[in-house]
């Protein structure tokens, strides 16, 4: 089947029922998105289709064909990362890491339908769970992402 992945079209021999989570990390050998639960519960599996954030582990590939995927291998790059890739540095977000693709994921579907959330915003969005806790400083780095937050602002990427 094609799928728009990051911006590309790639054929994916695949099951139509087969997650979308596989398919990425298995059939297309993109890794960057997490597996944690396979329930849909924690978000380390979250990407973005036509700009929402998903949780891939409960989605059949066959509902996204046609429709955009983005993955975390496309929300930066080395050169430019995104503007929450520099907050949740800046603001020493990560801590394992298991979690974190998911939550820039979920955060950059977030800032781009609400670009100035309020704490409110934030906590109704970002219902990806972290072992490590890190929810105050994931917090305050997608206020610094928005230009909400102390510290100021970091320049914004286009996603």
């Amino acid at each position: 089947m094609e799928l728009q992945i990051n911006g590309r079209t790639v054929q994916a021999d695949a099951d139509p029922g087969m997650p979308l989570l596989w398919v990425l990390r298995d059939v297309l050998n993109m890794t960057g998105t997490k597996f944690g639960c396979g329930v849909a519960a924690c978000g380390a599996c979250t990407v973005r289709v036509d700009g929402a954030a998903v949780r891939s582990c409960a989605v059949p590939v066959s509902a996204v064909v046609g429709k955009r995927i983005q993955t975390i291998e496309a929300l930066g790059t080395p050169d430019k990362p995104h503007a929450l890739q520099l907050a949740w540095i800046a603001e020493q977000v990560p801590q394992c890491g298991y979690c974190q693709s998911g939550m820039l994921m979920a955060a950059a579907a977030l800032l781009d339908k609400t670009p100035r959330p309020t704490d409110a915003d934030i906590d109704a969005a970002m219902t990806n769970i972290c072992r490590c806790g890190t929810y105050q400083r994931i917090r305050v780095a997608i206020k610094r992402a928005a230009g909400v937050a102390p510290g100021g602002a970091v320049k914004k990427a286009k996603a």
